[in-house]
């Protein structure tokens, strides 16, 4: 007898929202988003009252559940959700997964392949892909400057830049680093430890060392980079959190033709003196609605060091008496 063809088992979810208006604004205008998320996933999405119910085939239902919970995500961070949003989530969520996907950055000297562990890493990485300018803001752990690091040498790799730029206030050292022994990169050298660790990680530490020889990957302080225009290049800085309103607009606009620019920070641990504002919490408020510039906030929930991390931080952002400045 000829087999009897199975028909896919149907999976249901439901997700609970906040009110009903949010369904509204996950739907977008005239059902446009729902729209997009039935024709990308296959799956059918119903409203009742303040919760969504999802039915198709589990791997449908998993992705949508993923895509609505992110849309939840981001609709939280930036009070409105776009149809770039949307499409952006729905690529994260359909291709993060996959060798060689959409969120995908580079493979490694070590023959692992780079490419972000969670959904909040799967947007940034998004927008570093479509967005010359990238705020990246999150905790500790959460992958900020490694996947900054990765990207810029993909970029490197396939000859989309001619060199990497990396950037680190050096706030202990109130940017007088000509008081401190040695040359420049003697002198900056534990201030972008970060970086050169991420770099090393990626790449070979001897092919590192010949192209900061070559000049193809260069280091610097910020107060180094007023007066420059940097062109053909990936720019990265770290711990954006520490730079000045001044000193973030003077390095936001050293970026020069076909450059890419990402500032990574959390804004939990900024150092600058109390009468100074951090220009990380300026930009991301100042800039976020400049075309061509993306804002991506990670949260605890995309933390991939050791899992006690999460839960230190957790710890502390529970505490009353802890101190945030902006």
């Amino acid at each position: 007898m000829p087999d009897t063809p199975t028909t896919p088992t149907t999976t249901t979810v439901i997700v609970t929202l906040d009110s009903r208006d949010e369904t509204v604004i996950l739907f977008g205008p005239r059902d446009q988003y729902l729209r997009m998320i039935r024709d990308a996933l296959g799956v059918r999405v119903v409203a009742r009252g303040d919760t969504l119910q999802l039915d198709g085939t589990a791997d449908a239902v998993g992705q949508g559940e993923r895509t609505f919970q992110q849309l939840r995500v981001v609709l939280r961070k930036h009070g409105k959700l776009t149809a770039e949003d949307v499409r952006t989530v729905l690529e994260v969520v359909r291709g993060g997964d996959e060798r060689g996907g959409p969120t995908s950055l580079a493979v490694m000297d070590s023959g692992r392949y780079l490419r972000p562990r969670t959904d909040g890493q799967g947007r940034y990485v998004q927008a570093m892909k479509t967005h010359d300018v990238v705020l990246c803001v999150g905790p500790a752990g959460t992958g900020k400057t490694y996947l900054a690091v990765g990207w810029a040498v993909s970029l490197l790799r396939s000859a989309a830049v001619k060199k990497i730029v990396l950037v680190r206030p050096a706030v202990e050292a109130g940017e007088r680093l000509g008081f401190l022994p040695g040359d420049l990169v003697a002198k900056i050298n534990p201030y972008l430890r970060p970086l050169f660790d991420s770099l090393n990680d990626i790449m070979e530490p001897e092919q590192v060392r010949r192209y900061m020889e070559n000049d193809i990957i260069e280091i610097a302080p910020l107060a180094y980079m007023r007066g420059r225009t940097l062109n053909n290049a990936c720019i990265i800085m770290d711990e954006g959190q520490n730079a000045s309103v001044s000193q973030m607009k003077m390095f936001l606009t050293r970026m020069g033709t076909n450059s890419k620019v990402v500032v990574t920070g959390d804004m939990t641990q900024v150092d600058l003196p109390n009468t100074i504002k951090s220009g990380l919490s300026d930009a991301v408020l100042r800039l976020k609605d400049v075309e061509g510039l993306a804002v991506v906030h990670l949260d605890d929930g995309d933390i991939v060091r050791n899992p006690i991390v999460q839960r230190i931080v957790l710890a502390y952002e529970a505490d009353p008496g802890r101190q945030r400045r902006s």
